[in-house]
C-alpha cells in the first residue's frame, strides 16, 4: 500500500489566510495568492506563488454532505413556497430548481472543499496511523 503523503511541518513566513477566506476565494491556504483548485473542483498540484506541495490533501466526503443537507434545505423551503403561493405547474419547478440545485451545489461545494482543505492544512491534519507500539503482537 502506497505510504500517503502528510502536510510537512511549515516553516515559511506568509501571511496566512483565514480558512474562509481561502475557501470562498479558492487560493492557497498558506500563502492566500496562488489558486486552490487547478480545474472546477479538482485541487492543483502545488502552489504557483509559494510552491507548497498539495499532494497532502484529502478533503473527502465532508464538503459534499455540508452541500446536500444545506442546498436541499434551502431549495426545498424555497420550493414550498413557491408552490403555496403560487401554485405553478410541474414543469415550471423543473425549470427553477433544476439549474439552482447545480448552479447552487457546484458553487457551494468548491468552497466548503475549499475551507476543508485550508482547515485540514492550517490544524496539520493528516491520515491517522497506528504507532508499532499500538500494534496487536499476535
Amino acid at each position: 500500500m502506497a505510504k500517503r503523503k502528510t502536510a510537512a511541518k511549515d516553516t515559511a513566513i506568509f501571511a496566512q489566510p483565514t480558512p474562509a477566506r481561502a475557501g470562498v476565494t479558492g487560493s492557497c491556504p498558506r500563502c492566500g495568492e496562488g489558486k486552490l483548485f487547478a480545474g472546477l473542483l479538482a485541487p492543483a498540484k502545488a502552489c504557483a506563488n509559494c510552491q507548497m506541495d498539495f499532494g497532502f490533501i484529502d478533503s473527502g466526503d465532508g464538503p459534499a454532505v455540508f452541500v446536500i443537507l444545506i442546498i436541499g434545505f434551502v431549495i426545498t423551503g424555497l420550493a414550498m413556497v413557491v408552490e403555496v403561493n403560487y401554485s405553478p405547474p410541474i414543469w415550471v419547478h423543473m425549470v427553477l430548481w433544476t439549474p439552482a440545485i447545480i448552479g447552487l451545489s457546484i458553487w457551494a461545494l468548491r468552497v466548503c472543499k475549499g475551507i476543508m482543505i485550508a482547515l485540514q492544512y492550517q490544524a496539520g491534519a493528516s491520515e491517522g496511523e497506528i504507532a508499532a507500539s499500538d500494534q496487536d503482537p499476535t
